[in-house]
Order: C-alpha cells, then sequence, then structure tokens
C-alpha cells in the first residue's frame, strides 16, 4: 500500500509539472485554469456599458444611432427584422465597425458614432458591444433583452415566420 501510495504522488506531481503554469490538473482534467468564469466575463463586461431598453434604442435609431442585429439570418428568417437595423452577423461584426477597416460599412464614418448592438435575447450583444469598444468606438452598448424586448415591446417587426403563424 505504501509503494502504491507513493506511485500515486509522483504520478501526480507530473501531472502537475507537466501542465501549463496556472493550470491544476484535476481527475478527468476538467480543473478549469485560473482564467473566469463566462458568468464573471459577462459581469464584468456589462459594468462597461451603458446597456439601453428597447424603447430607448428605437428612440436613438430616429436621432441617428445605428443599430446592428447580429442574429443568425435562421434566426431572423424566423423571428423577423427591425426596420432599419443594419444585418451584420457576429463572426463579421469588428471588421465591419472598425472605421480603419477595409472591410467597414459606409456607415461607419469614425469612431464617435452611436452603435446599438442587438442579439437574440441580450447576451452576446454584451460581448459583441464590449469588442467594439475595444476597438475604440467609445458609444458602442447594446440592448437589454435584444430581439424578444423589441418584440414584446411591440416594436415594429418585419417578416419572420412566426409573425405569420
Amino acid at each position: 500500500m505504501t509503494v502504491t501510495r507513493s506511485a500515486d504522488r509522483l504520478a501526480s506531481a507530473a501531472i502537475d509539472e507537466s501542465t501549463p503554469s496556472g493550470m491544476r490538473a484535476g481527475r478527468y482534467g476538467t480543473d478549469r485554469p485560473s482564467g473566469r468564469t463566462i458568468d464573471e466575463i459577462m459581469a464584468a463586461a456589462s459594468r462597461r456599458l451603458r446597456r439601453v431598453g428597447p424603447l430607448l434604442a428605437a428612440a436613438e435609431m430616429r436621432a441617428g444611432a445605428l443599430l446592428a442585429d447580429t442574429r443568425s439570418q435562421a434566426q431572423r428568417e424566423v423571428q423577423g427584422e427591425v426596420p432599419g437595423a443594419l444585418l451584420v452577423e457576429r463572426n463579421v461584426l469588428e471588421w465591419r465597425f472598425d472605421p480603419a477597416s477595409a472591410y467597414r460599412l459606409p456607415q461607419v464614418t469614425g469612431y464617435e458614432i452611436r452603435v446599438i448592438i442587438m442579439c437574440a435575447e441580450g447576451y452576446s450583444s454584451v460581448l459583441a458591444a464590449v469588442s467594439l469598444q475595444d476597438l475604440g468606438l467609445v458609444h458602442a452598448t447594446d440592448m437589454v433583452g435584444g430581439f424578444g424586448a423589441w418584440a414584446r415591446a411591440g416594436l415594429p417587426v418585419i417578416g419572420g415566420r412566426q409573425a405569420a403563424a
């Protein structure tokens, strides 16, 4: 028994030495690194934003703000679209909104523009808006509750199969 416990300790030490700095080897390799959870990341990101609700987002659009709908095409086909929103899927958002990018949208005229990100439910939009702030778009934010909140507020929606049902 003593030999087995010593061998286990040696094997454990070998695993610990072979793991990257900041990581602990777990029984199944599931111990997390010294990073943050998605809940911690979301909380920190949310603190950086002055998030807006759908009614304020609509008012800001009328005043010239850009509403970027980052939902997928499939989601828009089912749920519908917000009239006047820019359709920019999440995987290309930074290129379309970086004023220094050759792939930017024509509406992106500088770093001072107001951009409101709208996703389906108001989660991924938080991270997207912070990413735009990191690019220098200091007035970027997101809409609390996403498209779902927009639709529940009775704001204009065009198309979508849910409306037809």
